[in-house]
């Protein structure tokens, strides 16, 4: 596939909507009109759209939907989703949303419709079963149904939603847990879309596997890219650039046939802040991600230093995904000077467009300091990135050398 044009200039703010607006576990009931005054900070930010989680009618965390069709009654009414394009759109933002297809939960009228009449159901062969005759759920948990992807009404019902919401204005979809559905169904579900919507971009959240054949198999613009995540930060964290060097290699071959959706932060994951033991190292993190090539996100919190730690339980993503404030101007003094490191370098990537493409090579490299370029065509910057408690020199551009202060990053022309 190739990707719509204005992707290349991509920067997403991702936000759970019913975390930030308190509306689960909290049932606060903000909804998405609490997201109306963030949006000129999503533009002081920087980045040019919102990576929504789910937004549609679920019994709990918003991955179990009941109505594909149908705002959350926690987060509002259609009016209101209606009013938060229109308000995006007028500052120039798009918004992606996320799509929950490879599972549904138990309260979905069509999983309803075949426990109360079985083989008799209109919706009989929409659901998964093994040979016992038990339904097949997503990764052992109850509540979460898998669908048949194998049938085409499950097919046309996919299609019908994702056209749905673009007609009313989304930009996009990020697919939920695409690893776990057939590449083949994609590929049967997205020519329908694109038939309708050619400038929508679509990924799909792969974690691991091989990125670029599932991209060709399924006809997504782009897949999670999860090794280069865990690279970043595991590098910094374990005074390993080699490591992330390496990473940084495999980037580049997937470069060759899509752009990567980076991000050093998620929903279903432990906040840098949380995960690096020295929080110093936090905009290192962020300069790589802004200068490699990718469609970056930064998970809402994180450009302000947020701490969470995703733990492997019931309930265990709360605390990666806290309500916020009503408005900008009460979140704590303390993450300002992270937020302008993320000003800073994402106004770097905006000046710099081709870096969505940009390979990187590496020019220096030891265990706690490693130097790289970054290049496509005739353009090229130089970053030079120092993760350890004392001054290093190391290599710059012309046969030079630059000194960096301890745990710091330069860009070098």
């Amino acid at each position: 596939m190739i990707e719509a044009e204005w992707v290349r200039h991509a920067v997403w703010w991702q936000v759970y909507p019913l975390g930030f607006a308190g509306a689960y576990p909290e049932h606060d009931n903000g909804g998405l009109r609490r997201l109306d005054a963030w949006l000129d900070y999503v533009i002081e930010l920087g980045a040019s759209g919102l990576l929504l989680g789910p937004i549609f009618a679920a019994e709990t965390h918003g991955y179990d939907t009941v109505d594909h069709f149908r705002i959350d009654p926690r987060l509002g009414a259609d009016s209101d989703f209606d009013t938060l394009i229109a308000a995006s759109h007028e500052r120039g933002l798009r918004v992606v949303l996320d799509g929950v297809f490879n599972h549904v939960g138990r309260g979905h009228p069509a999983f309803q419709d075949v426990l109360a009449h079985g083989d008799a159901a209109a919706s009989a062969r929409w659901f998964r079963r093994r040979s016992t005759g038990d339904f097949v759920t997503f990764e052992g948990h109850d509540a979460l149904v898998t669908l048949n992807h194998l049938e085409p009404a499950v097919a046309d019902y996919v299609v019908e939603v994702m056209t749905h919401w673009l007609r009313r204005g989304a930009d996009g979809w990020r697919l939920d847990a695409a690893y776990a559905v057939p590449p083949s169904f994609w590929a049967t579900v997205l020519p329908r879309v694109r038939a309708q919507f050619p400038e929508a971009y679509v990924f799909g959240e792969v974690i691991h596997g091989d990125y670029p054949a599932v991209v060709a198999q399924s006809t997504l613009d782009s897949v999670t890219q999860y090794e280069l995540w865990k690279a970043i930060w595991s590098s910094l964290e374990s005074a390993n650039f080699f490591e992330l060097s390496w990473a940084l290699e495999r980037h580049n071959g997937f470069l060759d046939s899509f752009v990567p959706q980076t991000f050093v932060g998620n929903h279903d994951v432990t906040r840098l802040a949380s995960r690096l033991s020295d929080e110093r190292l936090v905009p290192l993190a962020v300069a790589v991600l802004m200068t490699v090539g990718g469609t970056p996100s930064i998970y809402s919190g994180d450009e302000q230093g947020f701490r969470g730690v995703k733990e492997d339980r019931v309930a265990g993503d709360d605390a990666v995904r806290p309500p916020f404030p009503a408005e900008p101007a009460q979140l704590a003094p303390y993450g300002q000077p992270l937020l302008r490191v993320h000003q800073e370098l994402i106004a770097l990537r905006r000046r710099n467009a081709w870096l969505h493409r940009a390979r990187t090579r590496t020019l220096h490299l030891t265990n706690e300091q490693f130097v790289y370029q970054a290049y496509e065509g005739d353009d090229s910057l130089v970053i030079a990135l120092n993760a350890a408690k004392e001054p290093a020199v190391v290599p710059a551009p012309s046969g030079g050398s630059v000194k960096l202060a301890p745990q710091s990053w330069s860009v070098l022309p």
